[in-house]
């Protein structure tokens, strides 16, 4: 089956949807045979992310640069933890370990890796899905504001387009699913 990277944050949030969102999406990922790629943390919504999986006898891929093993508490019990030397080299391993990508809510982290796989898709440097996974309107400012640009003429329909959003793990997998095939 397919590899899908998820992007989200390495803190819970403050509204308990957070991490049952994260705990679902990693369930149901395990449940339709999806390899789970991520930041390799063990704490946060990442933790509760890659623990759901597990849980579910999926196979859970981290990857984390070598000076945050540390500062995030990485996660040793993956199916298999990447260590990588920098951030840069963190972000191209997470995207050429997958098939598509999903960005749950997350902090400055989560929005830069979500903007810059959303770019390389853009550039055409990937065709592969991507979407947010909007838990309690999380999204919902963000996808006004892009919708906004696209009326203002900065962004492109088919640009902005290429961003796929759905309240429920299961909505969003659905439609990431239906443009794998």
């Amino acid at each position: 089956m397919s590899r899908i990277c998820v992007y989200l944050g390495s803190r819970e949030g403050n509204s308990p949807a957070y991490r049952q969102a994260a705990q679902a999406l990693g369930t149901v990922l395990a449940e339709r045979g999806h390899t789970l790629v991520y930041g390799g943390a063990r704490i946060g919504l990442m933790g509760e992310l890659a623990n759901a999986s597990l849980a579910a006898s999926g196979n859970v891929i981290g990857v984390m640069p070598d000076h945050l093993v540390e500062r995030e508490q990485a996660h040793f019990g993956l199916t298999e933890l990447i260590r990588v030397p920098n951030m840069h080299e963190r972000k191209a391993t997470m995207a050429a370990n997958a098939d598509a990508f999903i960005a749950m809510p997350g902090g400055i982290g989560t929005f830069e890796e979500l903007f810059e796989i959303w770019t390389w898709g853009y550039l055409g440097l990937h065709e592969k899905p991507m979407g947010l996974l909007d838990t309690e309107g999380f999204y919902t400012p963000l996808l006004a504001f892009l919708d906004n640009t696209v009326t203002q003429g900065f962004l492109a329909q088919t640009t902005r387009d290429m961003l796929l959003d759905a309240a429920t793990p299961e909505a969003l997998l659905d439609a990431l699913e239906s443009q794998l095939r």
